[in-house]
């Protein structure tokens, strides 16, 4: 059997295949993108075939790239966008409606009338950790059984399949054998309960959603079934599953309490790794499963940001401000320190620990002096102050991070890492491989598969590139987040 192992990771915007060695370095990388779909206000949505198509593709394309061959590796780790919706035939593994993609606010309604319920309220926060919100599954489930004609008879007849990301690859490449998920992902669809580690009756009755569609939930590193050998030339195990910010957390080797990685990709993802019992956050921020391995479940507190490196997509695609994501940190150098224009990216609502689904997108404190380099800065340092944000929501929860570790697209622009310190007022540590996501997949796979044996050595595979220090006095540094909290109040609805 092989040493190397191959990580999927199916994000938002792209899918990517990356190959790790038996040290956790990166051997190959293969990406491709996928459309993003806009069908309404507050509404996105993938093509699930589009998604599948691209993790095929980059599947054979990173072998293309690299000198390991298939048979050098042990197994497949897979990491992926959460809360994201499929509903499928279990017949043709055919899905019934666009995947609903965790950004989409279309349940918002539905979930303004559920709040009226007090008492469902305070199950789903106790019983799930999560807040009643369309950030995740249940109402996305829920609304495709009530639109799409003939799915709640469907499913019904237990003829319809659920799933996460995850459970859709899964279940197309063993070619309908294999109807899983992992912990990790089961406890971000708001109908999974986080202490008995099962799917909790009363809220699959109160979404009204059949428990023959939902997958079995297995440990992040779990036998989850075997490829089909017609995919890339060989049947090769999945040995491990996490969704993608939890991933990150065990690819950061955030394995002792206290312990927080802050991930920079589309969204912004901080998770502060609390040990074997949950605790309940008082400021908004969810309570959620860090990782479940051998039965033992370590838990985790979580902040979300929705709009983070999918602001300077916005900056890029939307404003045409720049060509490249590349080219934002000279342009932040070249802005004006201080220069009071914040940019609040609340294009579908703010999340932690505001949970607004209705606040929307602003640009505040424009003079005839501001430019392209004031503007972009602002977006960067928007996703620096919602950072700021949860920092604050879980110091008062008692819980403040000892270590801050930073990973995603975004924490490669020193420019932006250095103001993160600076308005945390804490040492940010990036590592040498920032592809921490996928890594967290791949040691959760070596870890069944033998290549690993103990959480000890992953975390002796875990090495820091940068540490970067804050420069800002407190006084500049409490300025500069007052000014954040006005503009977010400015735009907020609720």
């Amino acid at each position: 059997m092989g040493q190397h192992i191959l990580a999927i990771d199916q994000g938002t915007t792209s899918s990517r295949s990356i190959i790790f060695s038996p040290k956790g370095n990166i051997e190959a990388i293969a990406q491709q993108e996928f459309s993003q779909k806009y069908p309404s206000d507050g509404w996105v949505e993938h093509d699930p075939e589009e998604i599948w198509e691209s993790v095929i593709t980059t599947l054979k394309n990173v072998f293309e790239n690299s000198d390991v061959s298939v048979n050098d590796v042990a197994a497949i780790g897979i990491t992926n966008q959460r809360e994201t919706t499929l509903v499928w035939e279990k017949s043709t593994g055919k899905p019934v409606y666009p995947a609903i993609v965790w950004q989409d606010r279309r349940t918002s309604q539905l979930c303004r009338e559920l709040s009226n319920n007090s008492d469902l309220v305070d199950h789903i926060t106790a019983t799930t950790g999560l807040l009643l919100d369309p950030y995740f599954s249940a109402t996305k489930v829920a609304w495709i059984l009530d639109n799409v004609e003939g799915a709640r008879e469907q499913a019904e007849k237990g003829e319809l399949l659920f799933g996460t990301v995850d459970t859709f690859l899964i279940w197309r490449l063993t070619g309908g054998k294999s109807h899983k998920t992992d912990a990790t992902n089961a406890s971000r669809t708001m109908l999974f309960d986080i202490n008995k580690q099962c799917w909790d009756e009363k809220l699959l009755s109160t979404f009204n959603i059949p428990k023959s569609m939902l997958p079995e939930v297995m440990d992040c590193a779990a036998d989850f079934g075997t490829i089909d050998n017609s995919i890339i030339g060989t049947s090769l195990p999945i040995y491990g599953v996490a969704g993608d910010q939890q991933s990150a957390l065990v690819g950061q080797a955030c394995f002792e309490k206290g312990m927080a990685k802050s991930t920079y990709g589309t969204g912004c993802f901080m998770i502060l790794n609390t040990g074997n019992a949950p605790l309940q956050s008082k400021n908004r921020l969810l309570t959620t499963v860090g990782y479940r391995l051998d039965g033992k479940t370590t838990y985790a507190l979580e902040g979300s940001i929705f709009m983070a490196g999918a602001t300077v997509q916005w900056l890029r695609d939307g404003l045409k401000l720049i060509d490249d994501a590349a080219e934002t940190e000279a342009l932040a150098q070249r802005a004006r320190q201080d220069n009071g224009v914040f940019l609040v990216p609340a294009f579908t609502g703010l999340g932690a620990p505001y949970w607004d689904p209705d606040a929307r997108g602003a640009i505040l404190g424009l003079t005839r002096d501001t430019g392209i380099s004031e503007i972009v800065a602002a977006g960067l340092q928007s996703v620096c102050y919602q950072t700021k944000d949860l920092q604050k929501a879980m110091e008062s929860d008692g819980a403040r991070p000892t270590t801050i570790r930073v990973d995603g697209g975004m924490s490669r622009n020193d420019w932006v890492m250095g103001f993160l310190s600076d308005i945390l007022g804490a040492e940010v540590e990036r590592p040498e491989i920032t592809e921490t996501t996928a890594l967290g997949a791949a040691f959760l796979a070596g870890l069944k598969a033998g290549v690993f044996h103990s959480i000890d050595e992953l975390t002796a595979c875990w090495k820091r590139d940068s540490v970067f220090t804050p420069r800002l006095t407190k006084q500049q540094r409490d300025h500069a987040y007052e000014g954040w909290k006005h503009a977010v109040e400015r735009i907020r609805c609720s």
